[in-house]
């Protein structure tokens, strides 16, 4: 089935960012997008858990700003910012995450204290002595960790949530802290056991994990910042012929740049004087510089190595390739994977549940206690919290916070994002750009790779591969005359016989009385001699002797696919000289990765057969389909589709793959290419080299396997977790670490992700 892509068009294109800090996990933005999608006028909602980021895409008839604020803090959760997303506004949403965290460990340091003071009284109180007047300075300490700390967000959250009929995971933390801190207040009046202790240390552990998590997660998502601080902040640019320095946010389209050496390159641009060596391992994650000159592109935020550059600005703000690979790392990270549908209906009716077993829980105890005792008995051999001495009642309300704290589904919400966060951010880094968590899961299951030849395994351009003198001429002296006629056209074939020449170091000659016949060849004067450059068919009717040997040699070439032209001297045929458009250094290594992972590697192209069986052969190709037009292109990745289950992945590079790259499961192109070849495919391969397609997949894979284990993880701890406190076993304190732990260990399972996939060389 054709994936669909996550970047739909809007009806107004009209848009809202809010930055949202509490939506910590797939459950709190379930609830955030619900909550937006049900105000009029509101189209598509996205929601990202990793920068805590909802975009409301708006229809006609949309609420303004406030509105969507208000609709958002009705739901429980507090609304940081509201902006347009530009990149001066991303840095804020950056400085928000560090206010963000900043603030999680002061309420959390504001909590640890008291409960740390009440803990040290607590154990000589139980086991030495009564302390005096304990429970008022118990109580005196709880109130500001349960109620001010953190309590007074939380509950305040709590409340909004369940006002609005949308019960999120604060209400649990809300109903484990609140009830156990007013019940021991009930002990002022007659002798009972104390729950207060217990709702400190739960708000405590619970502000504890917000903390955690946040960093955790900010180590998650450090990708995305680490390119936003690549940008440079100046740019220093000529302007009625003085050079002056301003800020980069003042950059105009057509200003003309001047980057020294050393200097990044501030925005993306075309090189009108100089040439140097540029650093674009932001890019492309390719260490090795690469050469510039005039009329090449530059992109922003890589860094010149060595020559002074004039660069004409051509792209600003969220035009700029830095951008739009930051934009590109956000949508997949806030997209869904259709895996996640199964956490989405889990946790849509969880909280609800959670709190009606937690009831169930507490009425069975009041009315069945001795039913249950027996339980506490076994559990108490081994379990030292575990005490069956404890009144009904008591038992009853451990049991019920228990089911309260242990079920939070914060574990379930983070199994995907978290891992998404990882692998879009590793891909970056590699020049891999995964546009959707669709794609993601969709890669893993592909059995058919179909690549398109030119541009993709092939170079793109024709390049000298053949140079095959006569009998008694020598090779370099019938490389020098073809070039030095050809140098005078512009024809492909032309540019690439004089390319080769120069790469050999050889001295060109003038040509005089140069002539074209169209695409049949070229005739000129070199140092007297008369040179003619052209098919057979021309040759042969210009009447030149000596073509008879190099017949073999033609028909050898012609049959590798290459294209042969022979020259002449003075009317008598000198060699042959062949061009080709080559392969791509990787090629061979990639398709051979491409059969070691299990891959049927076709090859669809509009050149002829013998062109295109040449290649096949050469790199090693599973299948060719030669002479495909571009509109025949979709129906051959429908057919293979047919086929192979509609397990297809297509590569490509042109603007008319475009269609072919929509049509396949997984699109996937290189990034080198066309715009709309980019725009159509699920997958950028910035480097544009054909061993991405392997690195790619294979992230892919290792991102939905960790997601896969996280879900298990997630899910198996609540089902294991919820009846082991409904039968009294686990302490709500204890539950809450666990709560804490399963989050945590959800972050670091997504984060080991970069040991199993370990950086590429290539």
């Amino acid at each position: 089935m054709q994936t669909e892509r996550s970047g739909v068009t809007d009806t107004t294109g009209g848009r809202v960012r809010l930055t949202v800090p509490g939506m910590g996990s797939d459950h709190c933005a379930g609830i955030v997008r619900g909550t937006l999608e049900e105000l009029d006028g509101v189209g598509r909602v996205e929601t990202n858990v990793g920068n805590h980021r909802v975009t409301v895409h708006l229809t006609d008839g949309a609420p303004d700003a406030d509105a969507l604020r208000r609709a958002v803090e009705g739901a429980g959760y507090d609304v940081a910012a509201v902006d347009a997303g530009d990149g001066a506004e991303q840095r804020a949403d950056a400085d928000i995450e560090a206010e963000y965290l900043d603030q999680a460990w002061r309420r959390f340091r504001l909590a640890a204290v008291p409960t740390t003071l009440i803990m040290l009284l607590m154990i000589p109180h139980m086991f030495v002595a009564p302390v005096p007047g304990y429970l008022l300075i118990v109580a005196a300490l709880a109130f500001p960790v349960v109620f001010l700390a953190g309590g007074a967000a939380t509950h305040r959250a709590s409340w909004r949530s369940l006002r609005n009929g949308r019960a999120n995971m604060d209400v649990l933390i809300s109903m484990g802290s609140l009830p156990p801190y007013l019940i021991g207040l009930a002990g002022f009046i007659y002798p009972m056991t104390s729950f207060i202790e217990m709702a400190a240390t739960i708000m405590t552990f619970h502000l504890l994990g917000r903390y955690l998590e946040a960093r955790a997660k900010g180590h998650a998502s450090q990708a995305i910042r680490r390119l936003l601080s690549m940008g440079a902040k100046k740019a220093r640019v000529d302007r009625d012929g003085q050079e002056m320095e301003v800020d980069i946010h003042d950059l105009q389209s057509g200003d003309v740049m001047v980057i020294r050496p050393g200097e990044k390159i501030p925005t993306d641009g075309e090189i009108l004087d100089g040439e140097s060596h540029i650093d674009e391992s932001l890019a492309t994650g390719e260490a090795v510089p690469v050469y510039k000159s005039a009329g090449d592109i530059v992109i922003g935020a890589t860094i010149n190595a060595e020559g002074r550059l004039r660069v004409r600005v051509t792209k600003l703000g969220d035009d700029t390739f830095l951008s739009q690979v930051i934009q590109l790392m956000e949508q997949a990270q806030g997209s869904r994977v259709p895996i996640q549908d199964f956490a989405d209906r889990m946790t849509a009716r969880f909280v609800p549940l959670v709190i009606g077993i937690a009831v169930l829980s507490l009425l069975v105890w009041l009315v069945l206690p001795d039913a249950l005792r027996p339980v506490l008995d076994w559990g108490a051999g081994f379990l030292p919290w575990v005490n069956p001495e404890l009144a009904t009642p008591a038992l009853a309300i451990l049991a019920a916070i228990a089911v309260l704290v242990i079920a939070c589904p914060c574990a379930l919400g983070l199994a995907t994002p978290t891992a998404l966060m990882v692998g879009s951010g590793m891909g970056a880094e590699r020049g891999i750009l995964l546009r959707s968590g669709e794609a993601i899961q969709t890669f893993k299951d592909v059995t058919v790779m179909v690549l398109d030849k030119t541009g993709t395994i092939t170079r793109g351009e024709p390049r000298l591969t053949d140079v095959i003198p006569a009998d008694g001429v020598d090779s370099d002296r019938l490389l020098a005359l073809a070039a030095s006629v050809e140098n005078a056209s512009e024809h492909p074939i032309a540019r690439a016989v004089v390319d080769g020449a120069r790469e050999q170091g050889l001295d060109l000659a003038d040509v005089s009385d140069f002539a074209s016949t169209g695409a049949r060849g070229v005739a000129g004067t070199v140092n007297g001699e008369q040179i003619l450059i052209g098919n057979r068919r021309l040759l042969a009717e210009r009447k030149v002797g000596g073509l008879e040997p190099l017949d073999a040699e033609q028909e050898r070439l012609e049959g590798l696919g290459r294209t042969v032209v022979t020259v002449a001297a003075n009317g008598r045929a000198v060699g042959l000289v062949a061009v080709a458009d080559t392969l791509k250094d990787e090629s061979v290594a990639a398709i051979r990765e491409m059969h070691a992972l299990g891959l049927h590697v076709v090859m669809i192209t509009g050149d002829n057969e013998r062109a295109a069986r040449a290649v096949a052969d050469e790199v090693g190709i599973d299948e060719v389909q030669a002479g495909v037009l571009p509109e025949g292109k979709v129906d051959a990745i429908r057919a293979l589709q047919e086929r192979f289950g509609e397990h297809v992945a297509m590569v490509g590079d042109g603007i008319n793959d475009a269609p072919a790259l929509s049509q396949a499961n997984v699109g996937i192109a290189i990034g080198a290419g066309a715009d709309v070849a980019i725009e159509a495919a699920d997958v950028t391969l910035v480097r544009g080299e054909l061993t991405g397609v392997v690195d790619a997949m294979r992230l892919s894979r290792a991102t939905f396997r960790k997601i896969v284990q996280n879900l298990i993880w997630a899910s198996g701890y609540n089902v294991a977790a919820i009846p082991i406190a409904a039968l009294g076993l686990l302490h709500p304190m204890i539950g809450v670490i666990a709560m804490t732990a399963s989050s945590l260990s959800v972050i670091g399972n997504s984060v080991l992700l970069r040991r199993a996939m370990p950086k590429q060389n290539h």
